[in-house]
């Protein structure tokens, strides 16, 4: 069988749910993938479960880094590897749903856009330390539901609100065309890189279909769940005005203050709560000095009260 599509999976310690991400490829309806592993110099088991895969599904096959690199740099070895004419994206701690490559090639063979962006979900943990799936959340609905085609940002601007890796599936060419890459050597490296994909796009698409289930770590040890850490925050801040100056230089005002809408509302409030207790007040200065370069974009409007204040620190 000829593959379609190549799913990049790239895994740092994520021994406790790779299997789980690995067998949601397994059981897709869609049967023409192929995937590459990326172990990103794993002092787990990741790499011994990347390899036992591959060695029992020639679907799968493996590359190691010697040292770790990070995630932008496990997901361009990804991209190094792919000889399809669709890629996608998959972390090693979540997993795809049953139809959720079916249903994004379809589209995207139906289209001819460069890239279909789908809906997910978050997965939590309860207190007996099993994971469920979550409703779909208004800001996910927001660029997703209803479905549209041949779209763009300048029809769609709430679609620039959708900025993970791993809820598309693209074109390959899409890609060499536009010299795509992630930046490495930073965190939140996929918020500046949608943001590229949707200002390079000819056009794309957007389902309201679940197909991926996104996992929030019960240890804590994802990256999301450590924004009180300094420089963490700092790559955070950097990914979010990396992505609004993007939008910017590629004229596109409505998606911009789409964004921004959704950085008020989703972004700043917890950042915020975690300002007002922190012990260092450089974690204070850096998100003070991020309120004020949003409202020098003109939406004080939208500015709280609060939020006003946080940009005096």
């Amino acid at each position: 069988m000829t593959s379609a599509l190549t799913v990049i999976v790239p895994g740092f310690d994520v021994g406790p749910w790779v299997g789980e991400a690995l067998a949601s490829l397994q059981s897709q309806t869609f049967r023409q993938w192929r995937a590459v592993l990326v172990d990103d110099a794993s002092t787990d088991d990741t790499l011994a479960i990347f390899t036992r895969a591959a060695a029992e599904d020639e679907r799968f096959s493996v590359i190691r880094h010697p040292e770790r690199r990070g995630l932008a740099a496990a997901r361009n070895t990804g991209l190094d590897a792919v000889d399809t004419p669709y890629l996608a994206f998959l972390d090693g701690d979540d997993r795809f749903t049953p139809t959720a490559l079916e249903r994004l090639v379809t589209v995207l063979d139906d289209t001819g856009s460069d890239f279909v962006v789908g809906a997910y979900v978050r997965l939590r943990a309860d207190e007996t330390g099993a994971y469920a799936a979550g409703p779909v959340q208004p800001w996910v609905a927001a660029a997703t539901d209803p479905e549209r085609r041949r779209t763009s940002l300048e029809e769609h601007p709430a679609a620039s609100g959708n900025i993970v890796a791993w809820s598309k599936v693209s074109r390959h060419d899409f890609w060499q065309r536009t010299g795509l890459r992630f930046p490495e050597g930073r965190l939140y490296e996929d918020q500046i890189l949608a943001q590229r994909m949707y200002g390079a796009a000819r056009s794309f698409d957007v389902i309201p279909d679940v197909v991926v289930e996104w996992r929030e770590r019960a240890d804590g040890s994802s990256i999301t769940q450590h924004t009180e850490a300094l420089p963490v925050l700092r790559d955070y801040l950097d990914g979010l005005r990396g992505g609004l100056e993007i939008l910017d230089a590629a004229g596109l005002p409505a998606a911009v203050r789409a964004r921004i809408e959704l950085i008020l509302t989703l972004d700043l409030p917890p950042l915020i709560t975690v300002a007002r207790s922190h012990h260092d007040d450089a974690y204070r200065r850096a998100l003070g000095a991020f309120v004020r370069d949003l409202q020098g974009r003109g939406l004080d409007r939208a500015v709280t009260p609060e939020m006003s204040a946080a940009a005096l620190w």
